[in-house]
C-alpha cells in the first residue's frame, strides 16, 4: 500500500477539491491504486444494501481520446454559452467576486481541452435506464438510486485525496451518453452513467479550504 497523506479528518473533508489544473496529465497512475480507493468506496451506504453500482475504469488511450472528443465538443459548443454556466458567471459576476469566476472558468476550460489526456476515467453506472422512469416515480427513482452511488464514489475522491490523486466530478458526457456507452461496450439500454470522474496524480500536495457563502444563507431549521 503506497504512503498516504498525513491528513485530519476535517482537513480531508475540506481540502478534496475538483482538481484541473494541478492534474499530471503525464504521470501515469496504478491500476492498483485506483482498484485500491475504489474497494474502500465500496463501504459506501447503499440503498436497501442492493449495491447496485458499477465502475468503468477507462485507461485506453483511444478510448480516452474519442471521449475527451465528445467531452470537449460538449463543454464549449453546449454547455459554455448557455446560462449558469461557468462562463456566463464569469461574464456577470459581481465585481467583488470577478476574480474567483474567472478562474474557475479557466481551471474548467483547462479540463476540457485536456480530458483525453487524463491518466484515468472513472465512470459510474446504476443499472437500469433512469430517463425511462415513470414520471409519478421519477423523483424517488433518481435520488434513491443516485443517492445509493454518490457516496461510494465520494467515498472514492476522498481516498484518492490521501493517496495523492486528484479528482474532478464532471457530468457533460452524459449529453453524449449514447456515444460513449459505445465507445466503451457499456449496454446502454440496461445501463446509466452518472458521472466521469477524471483521476490523476496531483501537482504537489498542499490545496486549501476554499470560500463559500455562509451556512446562514443556505440554512433552514423548522421551516423554509
Amino acid at each position: 500500500m503506497p504512503a498516504t497523506i498525513d491528513l485530519t479528518t476535517d482537513e480531508l473533508l475540506t481540502t478534496t477539491r475538483a482538481v484541473r489544473k494541478r492534474l499530471d496529465f503525464d504521470r501515469p497512475v496504478d491500476l492498483e491504486l485506483v482498484k485500491e480507493c475504489l474497494q474502500l468506496g465500496l463501504q459506501a451506504p447503499s440503498g436497501s444494501n442492493a449495491q447496485g453500482w458499477n465502475f468503468m475504469v477507462v485507461t485506453d488511450a483511444d478510448k480516452k481520446k474519442a471521449i475527451g472528443e465528445l467531452y470537449k465538443d460538449v463543454f464549449f459548443n453546449t454547455y459554455a454559452p448557455s446560462p449558469g454556466s461557468v462562463h456566463s458567471r464569469a461574464k456577470e459576476a459581481p465585481e467583488s467576486e470577478q476574480k474567483i469566476a474567472i478562474a474557475v472558468r479557466e481551471s474548467a476550460d483547462h479540463l476540457a481541452n485536456n480530458m483525453a489526456r487524463v491518466p484515468v476515467m472513472v465512470i459510474p453506472c446504476v443499472m437500469g435506464r433512469l430517463n425511462l422512469v415513470p414520471p409519478e416515480t421519477s423523483t424517488l427513482a433518481w435520488t434513491g438510486s443516485l443517492g445509493s452511488i454518490f457516496p461510494a464514489m465520494w467515498s472514492f475522491m476522498l481516498a484518492a485525496r490521501t493517496r495523492g490523486l486528484g479528482t474532478c466530478w464532471t457530468s457533460l458526457h452524459l449529453l453524449k451518453e449514447q456515444e460513449v456507452a459505445d465507445i466503451l461496450g457499456i449496454p446502454y439500454d440496461e445501463v446509466t452513467q452518472t458521472a466521469l470522474i477524471s483521476v490523476g496524480h496531483t501537482i504537489g500536495d498542499t490545496f486549501k479550504a476554499t470560500t463559500r457563502r455562509p451556512l446562514g444563507n443556505a440554512l433552514h431549521v423548522d421551516s423554509w
